[in-house]
């Protein structure tokens, strides 16, 4: 599986999926949004971990520069 996020993509995934998941676990985001709240940070965390987005990959993009593939 060839990596195509970024740098930059992979920080603001990291940043952005802490984030949501601090918001969920801190009873800041109540009810259906929490369910949201914990998916969207759950995916930009592991997308950001493993440098790999199924959705960039179906829609042809990639972020990541050609020495890091």
């Amino acid at each position: 599986m060839a990596s195509n996020v970024g740098i930059a993509d992979r920080t603001i995934r990291l940043i952005a999926g802490a984030a949501l998941l601090v918001l969920g676990l801190s009873h800041l985001v109540t009810g259906p949004w929490s369910i949201a709240v914990y998916t969207l940070g759950a995916i930009a965390l592991i997308t950001g971990l493993m440098r790999f987005c199924p959705a960039w990959s179906v829609l042809g993009i990639n972020t990541c520069s050609a020495g890091h593939k």
